[in-house]
Parts: structure tokens; sequence; C-alpha cells
């Protein structure tokens, strides 16, 4: 048995999503940007909004989702 807080316990792949949970400065990291820029990206009033989740006063990431985002950005994506 894992130790440690789990959220989704029924369902494996959902496990696999929470173990992919990142932070603002862990993004900021991947994509190279300032934190400042993370969070004007999570703002409701910026039209391209980094997709997240608010767990009360923190945000976090899921790392497929970011990539995702990233993706869509790609000029090569057509994006």
């Amino acid at each position: 048995m894992k130790s440690g807080f789990t959220v989704f316990n029924d369902n494996p792949d959902s496990q696999q999503q929470l173990d992919e949970l990142l932070t603002v400065d862990e993004v900021a990291f991947l994509l190279k940007v300032p934190k400042s820029w993370i969070y004007e990206h999570t703002r409701k009033r910026h039209g391209d909004r980094l997709p997240h989740v608010k767990l009360g006063k923190y945000l976090r990431f899921f790392e497929c989702q970011v990539r995702e985002f990233l993706k869509s950005k790609s000029r090569n994506h057509g994006g």
C-alpha cells in the first residue's frame, strides 16, 4: 500500500494524473518563463488561459495539460 494522501484511489488513471500535478514554479521552469507570466495566463481576463486547478489559494497544473497548451501554441501545430 502506498503511503501518503490519495484523492483518486478508485481509478489508476486518476492516480497517475495526481502524480503529475505541477506547481507554479515548476511550470515556469518547464516553459522557461517568469512566474508572473504563469499567473497572468491563469487569470479570467486573459483570453488564452493556461489550464490549471485552483486548490484554495494554490494553483496546480497537470503536466499533460501544460504540454498540450504548449503544443497548441506551436506554429507547426497550426495554433
